[in-house]
């Protein structure tokens, strides 16, 4: 009994900060009305900003363009450089309102997500570069004592008590101040209703400045004192955001009270699933701990969600429009002659480009189905593409199932996954649903990747080079002859098809009533189109091209692991669609283009080696302006 006490105890000091994060999300959507992604990837810079001014005095910039760092004082306090950090973050957070969210108080609520995906991006990868070691190169100290305290037979660290203890008085302050002040009032008024308040002369910037100011101090602050206890790195910390979405969520993204106190619980659970691992051999040695958050808004969304939204509160994401071009057929098959002729004609590096550019390009096609066709965010599009990579691997190794038949079948256990998470899509929708499907995302990379049978542990699962009718298809090849044209010429053949199948699904009857179940889903039913069947039938085609995208990128890497298909990178790839245009089979063809490693990539290179080191960044910022300017993506703004 010790034993379990012990570790709920310990779990005090995760569930502080997931509670401080949830707490903080609260804020910021009841400031602008928008869930920021980007929140826990912030709040990691700040901290590593806080711990590399306390080493070295420096303060890290923010801004690409400006110099990395500026020095301001030689040997820092701690408290000292607390200040600064915290003031520091004081002005990010009112930056990121102003150049950012102000812009999108109005906009649909897709473009709020995606800008906040963009920040996301750009706060990680700008981690990466200005931090070059992430935290492993920094002495983590966290300004909070750290001695054992004894309570009831069990032992641990000061700093969780006081850590838990900080986030219940600050969450505590910030409730009655929202309840019983003029601020309060005044930030409910604009949370419920922007028009309304700004007719009783209530300006929501003030109102949005300040929130954001103390959700960003809330934020670096929280990840500062929990440095030692979590592991400080900006892809790791930023997913931070799962756990604390799903702390906010159940409270509708509105109350405070219940934000910290389920990120307080589903700390001290995760952790006791930690104790009882050691003690139950038969539970499996695997990240359990993670799935916990997707369980608590899988419940959520049993409980609240409906199977068609209420006439009152009809959810539309606004999408861009979905043209039919009558020219993409003849686009698509330009292309792919001069993807061809590319693959003859030009050397290793550019060869390696249309290779990545066409892979990334398939499933770009799986968003633009789901998204841009039924306006269904999904942020688990790489999980998919991981589970088609790794069944592939086991029919081909444990069955001996050949090429191409096995990346077939892999692609169609990507499809029944996909099914079964399209489920979730019947009783919610839009920014519900994204949240949903980034913490299956995450579930499924720590629960079903860490089964060694399945993804061949820490070593990674070895691919059978793909032949057909005795032609050795494979990537590998020595000097420059990597990457084989053989290859290239089955990743464009895929593409083409791929392309011109959902061309042609747009065309048909059967893309007009996904359009139509994107326009008003409640409109639709009422005409006699199956909404659920609809949905299903998306989010299976989706799959699909998610399953056959991943199954070419486990041939082109030839050796897949469990980092091979993260969470970022299902991130990454819905913001390379946005960017080039959702709703439109041509937008993928752009995805691929500007992909890190595509076409884009490999001219840049040529152009100015070591230009591209900041690519994903910068596509975050194009990401982000996008998603204020142009709606509609690189083609809707070529169009307007």
């Amino acid at each position: 009994m010790t034993t379990h006490l012990t570790f709920l105890l310990l779990g005090l000091g995760v569930g502080a900060v997931i509670a401080a994060l949830g707490v903080g999300v609260v804020i910021t959507h009841r400031a602008s009305g928008i869930v920021n992604f980007a929140y826990a990837a912030t709040g990691t810079f700040i901290a590593l900003a806080y711990y590399e001014l306390r080493a070295t005095g420096d303060l890290v910039l923010p801004v690409l363009g400006l110099p990395d760092r500026v020095h301001l004082v030689d040997r820092p306090t701690t408290s000292t450089a607390l200040v600064i950090t915290l003031a520091y973050a004081a002005l990010i957070g009112a930056a990121l309102y102003w150049l950012v969210f102000r812009m999108l108080r109005q906009a649909p609520p897709l473009a709020g997500l995606v800008a906040s995906l963009g920040l996301m991006l750009y706060f990680i990868t700008l981690g990466g570069l200005r931090f070059d070691q992430g935290a492993s190169a920094m002495v983590i100290e966290s300004p909070l004592p750290d001695r054992l305290v004894t309570i009831g037979g069990a032992v641990a660290p000061l700093d969780r008590y006081l850590l838990a203890a900080l986030v219940v008085v600050v969450a505590a302050m910030m409730g009655l101040v929202y309840r019983y002040t003029r601020f309060g009032l005044t930030t409910r008024a604009v949370s419920e209703n922007q028009t309304a308040a700004s007719m009783l002369g209530i300006s929501p910037n003030p109102v949005g400045t300040i929130n954001w100011i103390l959700a960003t101090v809330l934020a670096g602050g929280a990840l500062i004192l929990a440095a030692p206890i979590i592991r400080l790195d900006p892809a790791t910390s930023s997913l931070l955001i799962v756990p604390a979405l799903a702390a906010a969520l159940p409270g509708k993204f509105n109350s405070v009270a219940m934000a910290v106190a389920f990120g307080l619980g589903l700390g001290m659970l995760q952790s006791e699933i930690l104790s009882l691992q050691t003690d139950w051999e038969w539970l499996p040695d695997i990240g359990l701990q993670q799935g916990i958050p997707f369980l608590i808004i899988l419940i959520t969304l049993l409980l609240r969600g409906d199977t068609l939204p209420g006439r009152a509160d009809v959810t539309r994401l606004q999408l861009p429009n979905a043209p039919d071009h009558r020219l993409a057929v003849p686009i698509v098959l330009s292309a792919s002659a001069a993807a061809v002729v590319g693959l003859l004609v030009l050397d290793s590096q550019w060869r390696a480009g249309i290779i990545v550019s066409g892979i990334t390009a398939v499933i770009a096609l799986s968003v633009v189905v789901l998204t841009g066709f039924v306006g269904q965010v999904s942020l688990a599009t790489f999980a998919l593409a991981g589970l088609a990579a790794f069944a592939m691997v086991r029919f081909s190794d444990d069955l001996g199932v050949p090429f191409p038949l096995a990346p077939l079948l892999g692609a169609l256990v990507a499809v029944a996954i996909s099914i079964v998470t399209g489920f979730a899509a019947l009783r919610t929708r839009g920014m519900t649903l994204a949240i949903a499907t980034l913490a299956a995302a995450v579930a499924t990379e720590e629960l079903l990747f860490r089964w060694d049978w399945f993804t061949g542990g820490l070593e990674g699962a070895t691919v059978d080079p793909p032949s057909l009718f005795g032609l050795d298809l494979r990537i590998s090849a020595p000097g420059d002859a990597f990457p084989r044209e053989q290859f290239g010429f089955v990743v464009v053949g895929v593409l083409t098809l791929s392309a011109i199948a959902v061309v042609m699904i747009r065309r048909s009857g059967t893309g007009r009533r996904w359009l139509a179940v994107r326009a008003n889903e409640v409109a639709s039913a009422s005409l006699g189109v199956p909404v659920a069947r609809v949905k299903l039938e998306a989010f299976a085609v989706a799959g699909f091209l998610a399953g056959v995208g991943g199954t070419l990128l486990a041939y082109r890497r030839e050796l897949v692991t469990t980092s091979s298909f993260g969470v970022l990178e299902s991130v990454v790839v819905l913001a390379l669609a946005y960017l080039a245009g959702v709703a439109s089979p041509l937008g993928a063809l752009l995805a691929g283009v500007i992909a890190a490693g595509g076409l884009l990539t490999v001219a840049l290179e040529q152009i100015n080696p070591g230009s591209t080191d900041a690519q994903l960044a910068v596509n975050g910022v194009a990401l982000v302006i996008v998603a204020i300017r142009f709606p509609s993506g690189l083609l809707g703004a070529r169009r307007k």
